[in-house]
């Protein structure tokens, strides 16, 4: 029996995330949305990263959280096993070459981001608690207005429910109770029953909690990896000219890729880098936009380019420091005692333990992918807080925070193949609906960005002066209107 649900899923997933149906609509998404934004990922970058990550927040903004705050949760998200394991799954499947493909999912996927983000603001409204409630499963209903955007409202947020209880929560347990037992020899039900009891706590706080643990745990966790990795890449700099020159040249060729000929290993190629690359960015998705939604934020495009950076931080940033470990070191290519390739589980670590001294590297991939796992638990509750919400009201919010807490211990304790696959599958699905709609609604998104770029393009401008210039322009005073209006569903 399991054995066939498992044929079914690896099925399913060949299909989604085939070469006919989601990799050339993320690739395609992301470059159709660079096009019509001007370029917006590569112009406006540093005045995002000011915003976001120097001044923090918008003063005088309406909202539950900084937009510090919602750039970290939505990095608590996605900072997490895809940024360890994916990469060397990744890297083991397809070759080298995939990380070039995971840096094109991240570039273009930024154009992604920031139009899910600023639809995320744009749609949001107040619940009946004065939260503020926003992503796809607003802005596809809200924005597409028939019944077409209903139907993918519905799709989107039935999918996310079930993805974050599979990529969002049991896998990430699994993950992090496996490598405490083979790191420290800490038994599973003891990292189950913690990590379930630090993630109740946490999440009975609701956004406004999990925006201060994250605020506080993202930055130093990602500071902390990205500085192991570089004194390697610094102590290995002789050997970065030809590990950059094998990603560009194994890009096009697939020629360390698993592939019967050199047609198909260069689909593998390209597979495995965009399926690793939104597996850990995110973009396209649609999950970081509900995150996005409650930022103290004066205008739409501000949080839009805030969370636009939240890929470049994932992907540009902390995969590549992963991957160029992985290669510059020689993990990619060792075998065990067996002559087979190291498990692409083990790679990350055996790079890193190659890379620093004693067994400080050991170390420092079992704590980061740790903390990398919890973080992203608590930005997957809240994405599927929020969903739940959506389908069954207020009321649900509280029994759910429960409930995804106590399956986090079902996952540290049981062995998740059939959920791996599964949320795999989740993931592709919950990426096509958002998709179709940014296609959608990206004249929108353009037109309104452009009017406010005109009159703000460092985003240094004030409230009083953003409520001045912004006066007449598109799309000003339907917002406006609808942070005031509260959803009583």
């Amino acid at each position: 029996m399991l054995d066939s649900i498992q044929s079914f899923l690896d099925a399913a997933s060949g299909i989604v995330w085939g070469p006919f149906l989601l990799i050339p609509l993320l690739l395609g998404t992301g470059l159709y949305l660079t096009i019509r934004l001007g370029g917006i990922q590569f112009l406006r970058l540093g005045a995002a990263l000011s915003l976001g990550i120097f001044r923090r927040r918008d003063r005088g903004a309406e909202g539950d959280i900084s937009q510090f705050q919602a750039l970290t949760t939505a990095l608590a998200a996605t900072v997490g096993t895809g940024n360890i394991v994916g990469v060397a799954t990744a890297i083991a499947v397809g070759g080298p070459g995939a990380l070039f493909w995971m840096w094109v999912t991240g570039l273009l996927g930024m154009a992604s981001k920031y139009t899910e983000a600023y639809l995320g603001v744009r749609f949001r409204r107040r619940d009946a608690a004065g939260e503020r409630n926003g992503g796809p499963q607003q802005y596809l209903e809200r924005g597409i207005p028939n019944g077409f955007g209903k139907l993918l409202g519905v799709l989107f947020t039935v999918f996310t429910v079930f993805a974050c209880f599979g990529i969002g929560n049991m896998t990430q347990g699994n993950s992090v109770s496996a490598n405490l037992e083979n790191s420290f020899h800490v038994p599973t039900w003891v990292t189950g029953v913690a990590l379930t009891a630090v993630a109740l706590v946490v999440l009975v706080g609701g956004i406004k909690a999990i925006g201060r643990v994250t605020a506080g745990l993202v930055p130093v966790m990602i500071i902390f990896y990205v500085a192991a990795a570089l004194y390697i890449l610094i102590v290995n700099v002789g050997d970065l000219p030809a590990a950059l020159g094998l990603i560009f040249a194994e890009a096009f060729t697939g020629g360390a890729a698993v592939g019967g000929f050199a047609g198909s290993a260069i689909i593998i190629v390209i597979q495995m880098g965009v399926a690793r690359g939104i597996f850990s960015n995110e973009s396209g998705m649609g999950s970081a936009a509900i995150a996005a939604a409650a930022a103290k934020t004066s205008h739409p495009v501000r949080q839009g380019l805030v969370s636009m950076t939240q890929t470049f931080i994932d992907t540009i940033i902390v995969v590549s420091m992963t991957g160029l470990v992985i290669i510059t070191t020689g993990a990619f290519s060792e075998v065990g005692d067996d002559g087979e390739q190291i498990p692409a589980e083990l790679m990350t670590g055996a790079a890193f333990s190659h890379g620093l001294p004693g067994q400080w590297g050991h170390w420092l991939v079992t704590i980061g992918l740790v903390l990398f796992a919890f973080s992203t638990i608590l930005g997957w509750s809240y994405y599927g807080e929020r969903s739940i919400e959506k389908l069954l009201g207020r009321r649900a919010v509280i029994p759910f925070r429960i409930v995804f807490s106590l399956v986090v211990y079902v996952g540290c304790t049981v062995e998740l193949n059939l959920v791996w696959s599964f949320s795999d599958v989740m993931n592709g699905l919950m990426a096509l609906p958002n998709l179709i709609g940014l296609l959608i609604l990206s004249g929108l998104v353009a037109r309104e960005t452009r009017a406010y770029l005109v009159h703000d393009p460092k985003l240094t401008a004030t409230q009083t002066e953003i409520e001045r210039f912004m006066d007449g322009e598109p799309g000003w005073a339907e917002w406006r209107a609808s942070e005031q209006e509260i959803d009583r569903r």
